[in-house]
This record gives structure tokens, sequence and C-alpha cells, in this order.
């Protein structure tokens, strides 16, 4: 299992996750799609993936926009898993919405 990421870990992955803020114990992207269906569409892409990976982010849905929390919550932090699902969650919105 990844072990938490001290302050430097994190601030180095924010270097490659500029849409990423680091929230107290998690990292966080709100991102505004161009509607409901787009939405969705990226939060089942990001399902199929959590799903695969065993590691699942929470999710916030208000209309088009949605807010990704990621934190491995049994380490009570940010871990390396969640610095790659949340590069993972930017090559879905990339993909869905250019």
């Amino acid at each position: 299992m990844a072990e938490l990421l001290s302050d430097d870990q994190i601030h180095d992955h924010l270097q490659r996750l500029p849409q990423w803020l680091a929230e107290g114990r998690e990292l966080v992207r709100t991102v505004e799609l161009d509607s409901f269906p787009q939405a969705i569409q990226v939060v089942n892409r990001v399902a199929e993936i959590a799903e695969n990976d065993n590691h699942h982010p929470d999710i916030d849905i208000r209309w088009r926009t949605l807010t990704f929390r990621c934190s491995t919550h049994s380490k009570g932090g940010i871990t390396t898993l969640d610095a790659a699902l949340a590069q993972e969650i930017d090559g879905v919105i990339e993909a869905i919405a250019g």
C-alpha cells in the first residue's frame, strides 16, 4: 500500500497537475463542462478507471460542474495513488472536453 506523501512530495506532484490543489488531506480539482451529459460522461469514465484501479475519488456533481477529491482514506491523506488518479482524471477530462 502507498505511503503518505510529504508536503514537498505533494508540491512536486502538483507541479505536474496544474489544475489541482492540495486542500487539507486531499487533492482537489473543479471543472466546468459544456453540458450536463458531458459531465456525466466524464464521471462514468472516471468511475470505470476507479473501479479498475480499486481507488475511488469523491465526486461532487452540480449540473455541469464536477469537483473531484482524491485521498487515500485508509492512510488518512494523499499518496502516490491519489496523484496517479488525478493524472488519469485529467486525461479523461481532456479526452472528453478537449
